[in-house]
């Protein structure tokens, strides 16, 4: 089978899956607000080990595509997540989608299509060198710490925190890599300390990602979704031997993709306009993913496990 097309159906699974597993937690959080749920009487409830289930699936089907797909196909496709938690979102409202939703929507698919047809081409077979990869996790530390500087929440963070997701994910690309070559040992020393800045870096995404929201869910979960696929791209066109297809047509077309995919983005992380904000901060319940993705201005009563937003993945 064609591994575009595996690496497509595999980053759309994942997509539906993430979205899913932030509509069950989101629940489970309504229903805990304002009471002490313990440890113990949370293992207890089959929405938690649902929303847990659905998490670990969307993560293990990401790293599959990551093994079909390169990253300048595969991070992109994170975006689906939004277009997934529109009708999810919807749904849990109990309202219908706006026309402003839908024309995110297109546009996000639009974009994405286009992306689609400049980055197709074999499954990787290429992975970063552990000097590589320590140079790469290096330079994007150094980054990460001039723009985290500073405890106020702002788009800075959300950059980092896309950066360090993308990072993650094209790490992940090389452990799958490495670790499926039959030359190699599964657990060389590249596989097990690429493994260990992957989960550096994810951690590292997800804490930067809850402080950028902090200040307002619209702008820093564009700036997030766009940065992610943004530092993914540099890494495989730089150091992986990937290339779009077309040439100078093809550089264009992806270009222009990009552009579309990346106002869908936007369009879908406005909040939705008809109620003014409250005194205390934004008004993020009527924002088009909020509900789905559970993400307030303020501190949630509880938080039965990280959530995953749109591409911001560790693989």
């Amino acid at each position: 089978m064609n591994p575009t097309l595996v690496a497509v159906a595999l980053s759309l699974f994942s997509s539906v899956a993430y979205a899913s597993a932030a509509v069950a937690q989101e629940r489970l959080a309504a229903r805990s607000a304002g009471s002490d749920t313990g440890t113990l009487r949370l293992l207890a409830q089959g929405a938690w080990w649902w929303s847990v289930t659905l998490n670990a699936s969307a993560a293990l089907l990401h790293v599959a595509a990551l093994k079909y797909g390169t990253l300048t196909l595969v991070q992109p496709l994170g975006a689906l997540t939004l277009v997934a938690a529109v009708p999810l979102g919807a749904r849990v409202a109990g309202r219908r989608v706006g026309a402003a939703e839908w024309r995110g929507t297109a546009l996000t698919l639009t974009g994405l299509a286009a992306l689609l047809v400049t980055a197709s081409g074999t499954a990787p077979d290429e992975a970063l060198s552990l000097p590589q990869a320590l140079a790469v996790a290096g330079t994007t530390a150094a980054v990460i710490g001039g723009l985290a500087r500073g405890a106020r929440p702002g788009l800075r963070h959300a950059t980092a925190s896309g950066f360090a997701s993308g990072v993650a994910s094209a790490l992940t690309q090389t452990v799958t890599v490495a670790a499926t070559d039959r030359s190699g040992s599964p657990l060389s020393a590249r596989v097990v300390v690429v493994a260990l800045l992957v989960a550096a870096f994810s951690a590292g995404g997800l804490l930067l990602s809850q402080t950028a929201y902090q200040g307002g869910l619209g702008a820093p979960l564009a700036v997030v979704t766009l940065a992610n696929p943004l530092a993914a791209a540099v890494i495989g066109l730089s150091l992986l031997d990937e290339h779009l297809q077309g040439g100078v047509a093809g550089l264009l077309l992806a270009l222009a993709g990009a552009s579309t995919a990346a106002w869908g983005v936007m369009t879908l992380s406005r909040p939705a306009p008809g109620r003014a904000a409250p005194p205390d901060g934004p008004a993020d319940d009527d924002h088009p993913v909020a509900a789905v993705l559970a993400l307030e201005t303020g501190p949630a009563a509880y938080e039965p496990s990280p959530v995953p937003v749109g591409p911001a993945r560790a693989g």
